[in-house]
C-alpha cells in the first residue's frame, strides 16, 4: 500500500445512492492530493466496482443504498476483495451495528453528520494501515462485549496502541521493536481474544482496557 502522504495519488470508491453526498465526499478527500474517484450509485454498482478495480486504494460505502442488504452486503464486499480497505459512511449511529462490522472486517466507520476534516482524517489513519471509528460509538458498542481472558503486559501495550487506531508500524516505533515482533505480538492477542482481524480486536480492546 503506497504511503499516506500528501502526494500520492490515490483511487477511492465511492459508493452511495445520493449523488451530493458523493461530491460531498470527493470534495472533501481532494485534500488527499488529488485522489481519483470511481463511482457507484447502488450495492450491485459496488460489487461491480470491486470487481472492475480490483487496484482500489480504498471503498466508502454506505449501508443503505438500493439493493444493499446491510451486513451481507458488507459481508460480500469483503469476500470479493478482502486486500481493499472499506470504510463505511451512514447517517446511523447504532454501536450494536458497529460492533457487527468491525467483526467483519471493516477498516472505519464514519457518521455522515462528522464535519469534512474528521473524515478526511479518518480516510488518513485507515490508508496509512489504521483503523477509524468514532470514540463516542465504539466505547458504547465495547460495553456488549464479554470478558476477554488475561494478557501479557507486552500484549496489553500492543493492544492498548491497536486501540488507537494505529498501524504496526507506528506500535513498533512507540514500543521500540520491529514490526515482525509487532506481528507476532498480534497473532497472539487474537488468539487470546478469540478474534480473526484486528478490527474485531479493536472493539474487543475497548472492553478489555476499560
Amino acid at each position: 500500500m503506497k504511503d499516506a502522504a500528501p502526494s500520492a495519488t490515490w483511487k477511492i470508491g465511492l459508493a452511495d445512492d445520493h449523488p451530493i453526498m458523493r461530491a460531498a465526499l470527493a470534495t472533501a478527500l481532494a485534500e488527499l492530493g488529488g485522489p481519483s474517484f470511481v463511482e457507484a450509485s447502488d450495492a450491485r454498482g459496488a460489487l461491480t466496482m470491486l470487481e472492475a478495480h480490483p487496484d482500489l486504494d480504498l471503498l466508502l460505502v454506505d449501508l443503505r443504498m438500493p439493493g444493499a442488504n446491510g451486513l451481507d452486503t458488507i459481508r460480500e464486499l469483503r469476500a470479493r476483495a478482502p486486500q481493499v480497505p472499506l470504510v463505511v459512511v451512514s447517517a446511523e449511529e447504532d454501536p450494536s451495528q458497529v460492533a457487527a462490522l468491525l467483526g467483519l472486517g471493516v477498516s472505519g466507520y464514519v457518521p455522515k453528520s462528522d464535519p469534512p476534516g474528521v473524515i478526511v482524517s479518518a480516510v488518513r489513519l485507515v490508508l496509512a494501515g489504521g483503523t477509524y471509528v468514532p470514540p463516542r460509538l465504539l466505547s458504547a458498542a465495547a460495553k456488549a462485549d464479554e470478558g476477554a481472558p488475561a494478557l501479557t503486559p507486552r500484549q496489553v501495550e500492543v493492544l492498548r496502541l491497536l486501540a488507537q487506531g494505529l498501524p504496526n508500524k507506528s506500535i513498533a516505533n512507540a514500543l521500540g521493536v520491529s514490526e515482525g515482533t509487532v506481528k507476532v505480538h498480534l497473532i497472539a492477542v487474537f488468539r487470546a481474544l478469540n478474534v480473526r482481524n484486528r478490527t474485531a480486536a479493536v472493539l474487543a480492546a475497548q472492553r478489555h482496557l476499560s
